[in-house]
């Protein structure tokens, strides 16, 4: 079989529909259990021998430039480039196309999922199916399939036909695109340069149209797209229940809680922890403080005897009062309370 050593990682998003999560921090970087989910990403990545990277940058690309280029977190061979304006998932792999020059195969994937997706066996039906592109796709609820696009598998389990967010009546199917493809590299010749263009939009309708095959390959772990402020909280507590793998952390639990802390936390025996809680590096909880299903980035501090539920806070974040269901944007300082 053969090896496939090279991926693009799609990491060039806005992020916007996660608010004010995003306002500092390009989205590639937002930590799920205090590591960014691209880190997370790829270190599986060189778990299934994947060499070298490039990645596509755009909204606060230097942060992920200098994160995996200047003394990067995982040992990998790392690339970018930086696209002053979006070109589209497709219009970026395609301004990538010289990295890919010596490859036949390779790996594109999305930097903001979060899955136990194996990597390999989705690289192997690729081979063996001889198609142009392979997509790895999911079966979500019935009554979610309106919020996806829609993949429509054939009995060959080749691709029939694409529905993008059909009403529940007219749902052909469950399955829907993860954002994790294998191409060959005959895929660049459906890709125009200097256009902006997208996968599902534009490429893969031509390549149905062209007689080509798009083979699919059911993932059946886990899989989450951190896209919205519910979808990253989730993945945060799902990654705290060990729902998904993620390497090198360790959560600890209680008769309340499950929770994990990053380095040089400073709180005392009398702060409690309750449900699912997830602190960052070098945070500060004051004495009698109380946290619920809490996610506290780096940096924050909490003042003593301080009550939060269902509170996001991002990094250096100053929490003076008590909170209920509030995200919290960097560096802001709360003095009074909103409930």
């Amino acid at each position: 079989m053969k090896k496939i050593k090279k991926a693009m990682v799609m990491a060039a998003g806005v992020g916007s529909r996660l608010g004010v999560l995003t306002k500092n921090t390009p989205k590639p970087l937002v930590p799920v259990i205090n590591k960014p989910v691209m880190d997370i990403l790829l270190e599986k990545l060189k778990y299934y021998g994947i060499e070298s990277v490039i990645a596509n940058t755009h909204y606060l690309g230097e942060q992920i430039q200098k994160r995996y280029i200047e003394n990067s977190p995982v040992d990998i061979d790392f690339h970018f480039i930086y696209e002053d304006e979006l070109s589209g998932t497709a219009g970026g792999l395609r301004k990538c196309k010289d990295f890919f020059e010596d490859e036949e195969d390779f790996l594109v994937v999305s930097a903001d999922g979060l899955h136990d997706a194996d990597l390999s066996r989705i690289i192997s039906s690729h081979i063996e199916s001889g198609c142009i592109a392979t997509m790895a796709v999911i079966g979500v609820q019935h009554e979610e399939v309106s919020h996806y696009g829609v993949v429509v598998p054939s009995n060959d389990y080749t691709v029939s036909e694409f529905q993008e967010k059909p009403p529940l009546e007219e749902a052909k199917s469950n399955c829907i695109n993860t954002g994790i493809y294998v191409f060959n590299r005959k895929i660049f010749d459906y890709i125009p340069e200097g256009v902006k263009y997208d996968f599902a939009k534009n490429v893969f309708p031509a390549l149905l149209e062209a007689g080509e095959k798009i083979n699919t390959y059911k993932i059946y772990s886990y899989w989450s797209d951190i896209g919205t402020v519910e979808q990253y909280i989730q993945s945060n507590f799902d990654a705290l229940a060990k729902k998904v793998m993620i390497f090198n952390t360790q959560v600890k639990r209680n008769l309340d809680a499950r929770y994990i802390l990053g380095k040089d936390v400073k709180f005392d025996s009398s702060v409690k922890f309750f449900e699912n809680c997830v602190i960052g590096d070098n945070c500060e909880i004051g004495s009698g403080a109380q946290l619920k299903n809490v996610i506290l980035w780096d940096n924050v501090k909490i003042a003593p005897g301080v009550n939060l539920e269902n509170v996001v806070a991002a990094s250096g974040a100053v929490i003076n009062s008590s909170l209920k269901n509030e995200i919290i944007e960097s560096e802001r300082i709360l003095e009074t309370a909103s409930i």
